[in-house]
């Protein structure tokens, strides 16, 4: 029989910084969450914690209303890095 694979448990990168609050308007502290299309990575995939993610997520909807991310992304127009497009916009 195989043996089963053993991963490096994940941490919570927001618990390593001691964030308390993960503000919407805060897109660089959001944007690691997100995948090129824009959609909230789970917690599997990010090893966030619960609490984190729960923060995360909301700040990521409230973005998305408020049109500082968008919900959706062109297919046929994938960028390898969304983020680079966005950048002028919010500096």
């Amino acid at each position: 029989m195989a043996e089963k694979r053993r991963f490096k448990k994940r941490t919570c990168k927001y618990c390593e910084q001691k964030v308390e609050y993960i503000d919407y308007k805060d897109i660089e502290l959001i944007k690691h969450t997100l995948s090129e299309r824009y959609k909230i990575m789970p917690r599997r995939l990010t090893g966030n914690c619960k609490k984190h993610q729960e923060m995360v997520e909301e700040a990521i909807k409230r973005a998305r209303h408020a049109a500082l991310v968008p919900y959706i992304v062109d297919r046929k127009r994938v960028v390898p890095n969304p983020w680079e497009e966005l950048q002028p916009i919010y500096k």
